[in-house]
């Protein structure tokens, strides 16, 4: 099939990306013209493991296109995929400025039978309003043509979105005619040859089941970590109550890891967006309230057992901090712990030695440019270039070279033998055995 995807971020490059590698011609259309040029030089603008790969070898081969023109990519696209980003406004709902922008454009150049697929996560009743949108420009323009607009969501992890594409759980589709359930059918096809995943539904079931699916996650991590501060508080090692609720086949493993909060571009956005959607109906959703306003919290545990050890004032520390990232696999820090936490150990005086795989670079548009330049922050080589003469290691994000670190190395290089663990990554008996004062969340 001929695809147009419009927006070449995280959602729309791997969707893009993925369909020319299952043999479609995919032509990507994105404003910035110096990310387009980048990308046809083989330079991505996000860190995803596998994907640079498929988008130089799919480009290489013709299948896969990049362009500046949303009329270019229209000419031969059956589906136009609209892959563009939905940010938060002051009050917490998706802004759908740019979703609607998208479908202003392609009112104006529609020129015969497509399917407009809303794959952005959007709110409830968006495609309502794109199919508003584009038919206004069509009446403006004095013509009919037929058009559906489709609810595709995407249910990608960062860090392993290729593969969940490549093989995703389940594939959603809200349409409300046959005619567009049988092509988007046909184009899914190659992605699910061994085992049936594609669930048809209503339009706007689609739009609500991406929000529910990570609220649902995100509410299973903030109870998560309303049980480790009440762990701690009672004397109780929450792993090992992690260990006897996970082996419940009802509860699971999955999103029970109790830590420093979630962040990243879904989980904090979607549930604000959706605590909006049910306002704007006169609904209270008290537990996804509750759920925003722990993860809220839990982001500052941190600093605050930093300061239960050492004080308010941290005038004269430095502290070395493993991992920006929002989680492991990705360079993205949209919402992250380490944002809150290096922030608050520099205002109270400390300065911060910093590392992570690959959100170094990402790190230095973060921050205010005079934690630099004052010598506050410093963004490290290597993760023990990081502990160098620090008086604590915090770990904040779970990269795997962090899991089984070199911990005599790490003992020589601190200042004091401190480890503040954000994630639960390390053993408490074997720290202590090690010489190390170690501080958990929830144990």
């Amino acid at each position: 099939m001929n695809i147009a995807v419009v927006g070449t971020g995280y959602v729309g490059l791997v969707t893009g990306a993925c369909f020319a590698e299952m043999g479609n011609t995919v032509t990507c259309v994105d404003v910035d013209s110096k990310k387009i040029e980048g990308l046809k030089n083989g330079k991505l603008p996000i860190y995803e493991p596998g994907l640079d790969t498929i988008v130089v070898n799919n480009y290489n081969s013709g299948r896969l296109l990049f362009t500046t023109s949303l009329p270019e990519a229209m000419a031969e696209a059956d589906i136009i995929f609209i892959a563009v980003g939905t940010p938060p406004g002051e009050d917490g709902s998706a802004d759908l400025k740019y979703v609607l922008a998208v479908a202003k454009e392609i009112g104006q150049n529609l020129d015969r039978y497509s399917i407009i697929v809303d794959k952005s996560t959007v709110p409830v009743g968006t495609a309502d309003k794109v199919a508003a949108t584009i038919q206004a420009e069509l009446d403006a323009r004095g013509v009919q043509i037929e058009f559906d607009v489709v609810s595709n969501p995407e249910f990608l992890k960062e860090g392993a979105a290729v593969d969940d594409f490549m093989s995703p759980d389940r594939i959603v589709i809200g349409a409300s005619s046959s005619r567009a359930q049988e092509r988007m059918a046909d184009l899914y096809a190659p992605f699910v040859r061994n085992h049936p995943r594609t669930l048809f539904m209503g339009v706007r079931d689609a739009e609500m089941t991406k929000y529910a699916a990570n609220a649902m996650l995100a509410t299973k991590i903030s109870f998560m970590n309303e049980i480790a501060n009440l762990c701690e508080r009672l004397g109780v090692d929450v792993e090992n109550v992690r260990l006897g609720i996970g082996s419940d086949q009802r509860i699971g493993f999955h999103f029970i890891y109790p830590g420093c909060g979630y962040g990243g571009s879904c989980f904090p956005k979607d549930v604000k967006a959706l605590v909006q959607m049910a306002s704007k109906i006169g609904f209270d959703p008290k537990l996804l309230n509750a759920v925003e306003a722990r993860n809220d919290a839990q982001k500052h545990r941190l600093f605050e057992k930093i300061t239960d050890r050492f004080g308010a004032d941290l005038t004269g520390k430095t502290f070395a901090v493993w991992g920006l990232a929002f989680k492991p696999g990705t360079d993205d820090m949209r919402e992250a712990p380490s944002k809150v936490l290096i922030e608050e150990l520099i205002q109270a005086g400390a300065k911060v030695r910093a590392y992570d795989p690959v959100a170094v670079e990402v790190a230095r548009g973060e921050f205010p440019a005079k934690f630099f330049d004052e010598g506050l922050l410093e963004l490290a080589e290597g993760q023990y270039d990081a502990a160098i003469d620090a008086d604590a290691l915090v770990l904040v994000t779970e990269w795997k070279p962090f899991r089984h670190p070199d911990f005599k190395a790490l003992k020589r290089l601190l200042a004091q033998p401190v480890i503040f663990d954000g994630r639960n990554q390390y053993d408490p008996k074997q720290m202590k055995r090690d010489g190390f004062n170690y501080v958990g969340i929830g144990r």
